[in-house]
């Protein structure tokens, strides 16, 4: 199955999987996680939240997809591009739903951004292990 239609969109079937391999890897490292992936709009293609996990990383998780995919490049990025430039760094961090720290990948076909994967619930370092275990998953 191919991840895209001819409009360069993502597909919700992909989308499942992705969310279904990042829930596996969440049970590997024993942590309990949202994960959301959301389209190149960020509109919500497929959402997870695992038995028990805290739920103000529902909304995370679909705000970390929702920044990947608007900006084209990974949560944690941001961090270093804040510290370069004191403006933004005063701006960015007060707009809705952007979120500055690791969990949220960019999903990239052939250089172009169609979606994104956010993680939510563990430290940024397992977030993140969740997140390319999803991408991994839907780009074998």
């Amino acid at each position: 199955m191919s991840i895209t239609t001819p409009a360069s969109s993502l597909r919700w079937q992909i989308a499942l999987k992705a969310v279904e391999a990042a829930t596996n890897k969440a049970s590997e490292l024993n942590i309990l996680i949202n994960v959301a992936v959301v389209d190149q709009a960020g509109i919500s293609l497929a959402f997870a939240r695992m038995n028990g996990s805290f739920l103000h990383s529902a909304d995370i998780a679909s705000d970390k997809a929702y920044t990947a995919a608007s900006f084209g490049f990974a949560t944690s990025a941001w961090m270093t591009i804040l510290d370069a430039n004191p403006a933004m760094r005063l701006g960015f961090p007060q707009r809705p739903r952007l979120v500055v720290f690791a969990g949220g990948l960019p999903i990239m076909v052939e250089g172009t951004c169609v979606g994104g994967i956010g993680v939510s619930g563990g430290s940024e370092a397992q977030d993140e292990e969740c997140a390319k275990a999803g991408l991994e998953a839907i780009f074998i």
